[in-house]
């Protein structure tokens, strides 16, 4: 738990035009060690798809971005396929309100079913735990990074209807 109150967010819905605020972001958070950045390509690619939401959020008095997630609805089935925290805001709260952001999200648009992929060993692991994620499976060798390749875990979310 972070000794840092967080301060209060903002969660602004965003288009291929706010990548220009995302992308620092996605490089500072993600190693290229383990291959998790998408590029900037593979963000604009996916954000014209139907049930795809691009959000950042905000520092509520500054304006400034402070992270990101990336998601997709598909029927009663959400999957988070990125987040990230600028440095400058990491362990002040705004990855688990990212998280949280997800969950309520998702809820609102009908899902059921909420999921996600970690590398195997990635930080983040504990956060989505605290959230209410679970392990459902692992996909060998899912990640091909500068250093080798890495697992990824799927998580889904206790509360997954059955």
């Amino acid at each position: 738990m972070s000794s840092v109150a967080p301060r209060p967010l903002l969660f602004t819905r965003c288009e291929a035009s706010h990548l220009d605020e995302v992308m620092p972001i996605m490089a500072s958070a993600f190693s290229p060690n383990f291959g998790e950045a998408w590029t900037r390509s593979q963000c604009a690619g996916i954000l014209p798809m139907a049930g795809v939401a691009l959000f950042l959020a905000r520092d509520v008095a500054s304006e400034a971005a402070q992270g990101f997630s990336l998601l997709r609805t598909v029927a009663d089935e959400a999957e988070l396929l990125l987040v990230a925290v600028a440095p400058h805001a990491q362990r002040r709260g705004v990855g688990r309100a990212l998280i949280d952001h997800f969950i309520s999200h998702s809820r609102q648009q009908g899902a059921s079913r909420l999921h996600l992929e970690v590398r195997d060993g990635n930080g983040a692991f504990g956060l989505y735990r605290a959230a209410g994620f679970e392990i459902a499976g692992r996909r060998r060798d899912y990640y091909r990074g500068s250093t080798g390749n890495f697992d990824a875990l799927t998580l889904v979310h206790a509360s997954n209807e059955s």
